[in-house]
């Protein structure tokens, strides 16, 4: 599926890729790991010609369909489901020229080719992606421009998924999914039928999905067969074996120069001693295979624990206003809990979050909260809200006043902004970087709560591992929102859900609660109609969004095209009835009695929307 050649490119003077090569079978999902930074989204710009490469080849086969998420959000007044079918090009186009076509064999052709491409089915298709990732059958029919960023990144998602390219590549997909969207894209990626590149730093995922993992690392690309587990083990044990080549290879030169340093001014000795030196000279050193070192996250843990429970709700409510988000919340946290939060995004986790945190006052009910009860709270988007002129060591600066420069440093360097990094301004800063100075704003007063809702979007996997280290050692209790499964089933001793307007505790493991999410998807999608997703939403919406005038033009057309396929296809059973048909001709008759079969499939499909047109006209 995909070549690279001796791969040359350098990115602002650095080089991102030194003579790198690889070989991508067909049909293979492949997770693509690094270091944040070390190149991975600039390949998939080379992949797709974005950018040129400074020397090497990046070769696919002709014809190759690419799919890839645009990292602007879509917009503008387009409904989320035709902006997901506008995706497949070759359908827009063939139903363009459908409805323009006159010809009874252009009609023909075209009906065919969009019989083989599943056209008719597209609509529930296209539904059942974009309700897998969070879309209800009323908000397929709503203009983009009515949904926020995070949101409108779905829909991109979405409409690659549907044009089921074949090579789809993937960069960090479930950063703007909520851990049940994540469940859903791990299940379409496993079946996923062609080829497909994924960068991703959740381990579940990539365990769950690839078949091969691409490692970019100092400029050279590896692949490995296998999941991510197994990943892991290979290179662990490509590290030990170079280590004890390394090993073995500098005991062979110590013995060689010993013999050499001994036996080099003797007369007899000399010529050994020479080849001695020659094959020292000819020996190519081992590498050692070393990880990058990773700093450590480092989370204070409360001096005096508190007595539990810290929080406790009873009959407690929570809301903006006089909208009520969450009622009925009776529930308590000890001074160790460690609580992962599920439930897709807009149930309210936030909201309970904040409520936890003290930024929301409960609007009934009763909740107390521990006397001298000390809160951390990180949310991902503060990370948008840093000031980008400040530095690590002015963010710091300002929760520590009067105190010496030399205290302010340490901590800094505590935090993982050691030297100059600390003077750093933050817009230099990585995704990663900014995560971890917030990660430490968050737990500097050592809270006995730490909320930390999506920590991981800008850890990669190592950094993900030292965050799920940190929070095991911290003695305080825990709050998790996550859609990093692998971070909840490593941390998160108790599940609570947020559904249905409460918060209850979850009786399950992660694997019960991703069997829910995933048939819960399976039921909502089985009761889409077959040709029409969201029928019963569109009618309903009908008489507010759809003109009279133009139902009335798409029903004319409809009718035009019933009666074009129903001339056609008389003509199709008249040649066919000829008496010496087969005879005359076997193989063109072969081919009249196959386009008959398509063109019933298609009159039958008009026929159908012809239905559907006229009931809500009449409408």
């Amino acid at each position: 599926m995909l070549t690279i050649n001796d791969l040359v490119y350098r990115l602002g003077g650095r080089l991102l890729f030194d003579h790198a090569g690889i070989f991508l079978p067909g049909r293979c999902r492949a997770g693509f790991v690094g270091r944040n930074g070390a190149g991975k989204t600039t390949l998939f710009r080379l992949i797709s010609g974005e950018i040129a490469p400074e020397s090497g080849t990046i070769s696919l086969p002709s014809r190759t369909r690419l799919g890839r998420v645009e990292q602007e959000a879509p917009g503008g007044p387009t409904a989320l489901i035709d902006f997901v079918l506008a995706a497949d090009l070759e359908r827009a186009e063939l139903i363009a020229r459908a409805e323009a076509a006159h010809d009874p064999h252009d009609i023909a052709d075209i009906q065919t080719r969009l019989a083989d491409i599943d056209a008719h089915s597209a609509p529930a298709r296209a539904a059942a992606i974009l309700h897998g990732l969070g879309f209800d059958a009323a908000a397929q029919l709503r203009p983009l421009s009515e949904f926020s960023g995070g949101w409108r990144m779905r829909v991109a998602l979405a409409a690659v998924l549907f044009s089921q390219p074949d090579l789809l590549l993937l960069d960090e997909p479930t950063n703007y999914l909520d851990l049940e969207g994540t469940l859903w894209l791990v299940d379409y990626l496993s079946r996923y039928p062609a080829s497909a590149i994924v960068i991703s730093h959740d381990r579940d995922l990539l365990d769950a999905v690839a078949s091969h993992i691409l490692h970019l690392e100092r400029g050279r690309l590896t692949i490995y067969k296998g999941d991510y587990s197994s990943f892991e083990k290979q290179r662990r044990e490509a590290q030990l074996l170079a280590a004890k080549g390394a090993k073995k290879q500098e005991e062979q030169r110590k013995h060689l120069q010993a013999f050499v340093d001994r036996f080099r001014a003797k007369a007899t000795k000399a010529r050994q001693a020479q080849s001695r030196l020659k094959l020292l000279a000819k020996m190519e050193p081992v590498a050692a295979i070393v990880d990058d070192a990773i700093l450590p996250i480092h989370l204070p843990s409360p001096e005096k624990p508190l007595s539990p429970p810290i929080i406790a709700l009873e009959k407690a409510s929570v809301g903006y206003g006089d909208r009520v988000v969450l009622s009925r919340l009776s529930l308590s946290i000890a001074n160790d809990d460690r609580i992962g939060l599920l439930g897709a995004n807009g149930n309210g986790k936030s909201t309970f979050a904040k409520l936890l945190a003290g930024r929301l006052p409960p609007c009934g009910g009763e909740m107390v909260r521990a006397p001298k009860l000390d809160v951390g709270f990180f949310a991902q988007h503060q990370i948008d809200e840093l000031n980008e002129s400040e530095t690590p060591y002015a963010v710091l600066a300002r929760l520590m006043p009067g105190a010496a420069e030399a205290r302010i440093r340490a901590r800094a360097a505590q935090t993982g902004f050691s030297g100059a990094r600390a003077d750093t301004p933050i817009a230099s800063l990585s995704g990663g970087e900014k995560a971890r100075l917030l990660l430490g704003v968050a737990a500097f007063n050592a809270p006995h709560l730490l909320i930390l809702d999506e920590p991981t979007n800008h850890l990669d996997i190592d950094s993900r591992a030292a965050l799920i280290e940190a929070i095991n050692d911290y003695e305080g209790a825990v709050i998790l929102v996550s859609h990093d499964r692998y971070l909840l089933e490593a941390c998160a001793d108790r599940l609570w859900q947020v559904d249905d307007g409460t918060v209850r505790a979850f009786d399950g493991d992660m694997d019960d609660y991703a069997r829910l999410v995933l048939s819960k998807s399976r039921d909502d999608d089985s009761k889409q109609a077959p040709l029409a997703p969201a029928q019963d939403a569109l009618k309903q919406e009908a008489p507010k969004r759809r003109d009279a005038g133009q139902t009335r033009r798409k029903l004319a057309a409809a009718e035009e095209r019933v009666e074009k396929f129903t001339q056609l296809l008389a003509r199709v059973d008249e040649a066919l009835a000829a008496p010496d048909a087969f005879a005359r001709n076997p193989q063109e008759a072969a081919r009249l009695a196959s386009q008959r079969e398509e063109l019933a499939v298609a009159l039958a499909a008009a026929e159908e929307q012809w239905l559907e047109l006229a009931a809500e006209a009449e409408a």
